[in-house]
């Protein structure tokens, strides 16, 4: 009797372990399908990102070639000049006499510190707004 109990109790305990192993992996195939969901929808966010970035980064582009062609088109350069362009209207200027190589090393700086001084400008050797303003006009004329 005792035997037939026994036996019948490690039936129970040995039906509800496999009971047990099937719902935990039927939990676990629910836990993995919702990461699956949820890695699909922020793929899906990742891409819509990306497509903003690149229309914003087009946007950015068409803006700034249209700026670039109304200060053309008015005559005026960009508010920060380009190396090439300082040493260029340098050069127009009679301040500058090496090569237009769009590196600012020492003699463009001398070049900047004299046209400074002769415009009664603080000579930094540093092109900001002030001297600027007065060399830009040197870009497309020479000094006759």
């Amino acid at each position: 009797m005792v035997r037939k109990a026994l036996l019948s109790v490690l039936g129970v305990v040995f039906v509800a372990s496999l009971s047990g192993c099937a719902t935990t992996r039927k939990n676990n195939e629910l836990e993995m399908q919702g990461l699956r969901n949820q890695v699909s929808a922020l793929e899906s966010q990742l891409a819509a990102k990306d497509e903003e970035i690149n229309s914003l980064r087009e946007s950015a582009l068409r803006s700034s070639e249209i700026l670039d062609q109304a200060a053309q088109k008015t005559g005026e350069t960009k508010s920060r000049p380009s190396a090439k362009q300082i040493q260029t209207a340098l050069k127009n200027a009679g301040y500058y006499q090496g090569a237009v190589d769009g590196k600012i090393g020492k003699g463009t700086r001398e070049a900047i510190k004299a046209f400074q001084s002769a415009n009664n400008l603080s000579a930094d050797g540093k092109v900001g707004k002030k001297t600027w303003a007065l060399l830009k006009k040197y870009l497309e004329e020479k000094v006759k």
